[in-house]
């Protein structure tokens, strides 16, 4: 059995229903769940697994599982830190009520949906990315020089524009003979499934992205430049913050 990721085509699901599959010493192992995997750059998840009666284990954080025969969508609940006698009582077959640390989602959709306004200011090919519920730090192929002010002009008007974002697919050959909507160097889409998830920014951006993201440009809300910084002769850091 393998878990259903109801995050992919639901941002916005806080909680589930789930029954625990696998309990090892790396975390706990759900049949479905709203919890994001860290990866394509974006933060794990963290949050609470709470049993029937009332026992809560605080999760720390969530990664894709690495056991034998386990799937892309696996994602294991690493469980905070001092938590044995808890965790404990968490065994397979047991119902569970999967929770999110709503708040600490929501910046990371609105950072990730930030990052992706960014690619369509700044055309350039990104070679490294990472996306907490502080900032999105994006490393920008160029070395022409950019100016803060005139790209956090150009982010409040996409998010002023209160552009629609939605979920698209597209087959693994669609995406092949179309390279340019592969904007990441050092994080490859996954591919061998027959079709590609999309990330559509109505009339500014489109790209595959396993994220997690808001519905909306103007969720995004007052977002700046943070920091720039020539990393190497050919390479120029962005970290975005919200307000």
């Amino acid at each position: 059995m393998k878990t259903e990721a109801l995050f992919r085509q639901d941002a916005y699901l806080r909680s589930c229903e789930a029954r625990i599959i696998r309990v090892d010493g790396e975390g706990l192992l759900l049949d479905r769940t709203v919890f994001y995997p860290q990866g394509g750059g974006q933060a794990g998840d963290s949050g609470w697994l709470t049993l029937d009666d009332g026992t809560r284990l605080r999760i720390a954080d969530t990664r894709r599982a690495k056991f034998d025969g386990s799937g892309p969508d696996d994602a294991m609940h690493m469980p905070d830190v001092g938590q044995d006698s808890v965790q404990a009582r968490f065994v397979e077959g047991q119902l569970v009520c999967a929770e999110i640390d709503w708040e600490r989602r929501y910046r990371h959709m609105r950072l990730h949906t930030a990052a992706h306004l960014l690619c369509a200011v700044l055309p350039f090919p990104v070679d490294g990315c990472s996306i907490t519920a502080d900032y999105a730090r994006l490393d920008f192929v160029t070395s022409d020089p950019l100016a803060r002010d005139t790209i956090d002009v150009a982010l409040a008007e996409l998010v002023a524009r209160r552009a629609v974002v939605s979920i698209d697919t597209m087959t693994d050959a669609a995406l092949e003979a179309n390279p340019d909507l592969v904007r990441t160097m050092s994080v490859k889409p996954p591919v061998g499934t027959g079709r590609v998830r999309l990330v559509r920014v109505e009339g500014v951006d489109l790209q595959p992205c396993g994220g997690t993201h808001v519905a909306n440009t103007s969720e995004v809300g007052a977002v700046r430049v943070a920091r720039m910084e020539k990393k190497t002769a050919r390479t120029r850091r962005v970290v975005l913050t919200l307000e």
